[in-house]
């Protein structure tokens, strides 16, 4: 008798939990949930772009302490970062030291963001002019020759007619390296221009 009240006593807790259980769930309040391990979810903090009644301008995003500068953004070095020498006048020549490695990271650079307009050989004769005949500038024009490097690097950097600008996909590493492949480039077509020009001549009596 004592065992069967225990498994009757067992079966109506059983019957009274899941029920409470269901109700809990299924039932509807005004008041927020019972949140045992509140951790960090109803903390004070501030969400982005929101009032706040605590500062004085009414902001919650607050501006940088004067003087701040990030990582990596001290930017002193105006040729590098600029094209551009202490005078402001562009710089006639590369700032980085050009060696083989940096003349294939141009070349490197230079298949993927230029040579779609420029073409190869940097005759301007690209996909673009191809199908769309989109006028594209030819890196051995006379007046395009007589550019100095930092003229270069800031129509890369700034845009120029058609032309966008590669300020933020290519790093000013890089834009210097296509400068140089591109300089290396005209040096070559310059110099077979120049022995053909020798080769055909005709001899002098």
């Amino acid at each position: 008798m004592t065992a069967c009240r225990r498994r009757m006593r067992r079966a109506l807790a059983f019957t009274f939990l899941v029920t409470l259980a269901g109700c809990a769930r299924g039932c509807t309040s005004g008041r927020p949930p019972i949140h045992i391990n509140p951790s960090m979810d109803d903390q004070p903090k501030v969400l982005s772009q929101t009032a706040s009644t605590f500062f004085f301008d009414g902001s919650s995003m607050r501006q940088p302490v004067p003087g701040t500068v990030a990582i990596d953004g001290l930017k002193e070095d105006t040729a590098f970062f600029q094209g551009k020498g202490a005078d402001g006048q562009f710089v006639a020549t590369n700032p980085v030291t050009v060696d083989e490695a940096v003349l294939e990271r141009g070349r490197q650079r230079y298949v993927i963001y230029c040579q779609p307009c420029h073409d190869a050989r940097g005759d301007g004769k690209g996909i673009l002019f191809q199908r769309g005949n989109v006028p594209t500038a030819s890196f051995h024009d006379e007046k395009i020759l007589k550019y100095p490097d930092g003229q270069l690097f800031d129509i890369m950097t700034n845009g120029m007619g058609l032309m966008p600008a590669y300020r933020w996909p290519i790093p000013p590493s890089d834009r210097w390296a296509i400068i140089a492949y591109i300089r290396d480039l005209e040096r070559k077509r310059l110099a077979s221009t120049t022995l053909a020009g020798t080769t055909s001549a005709p001899a002098a009596k």
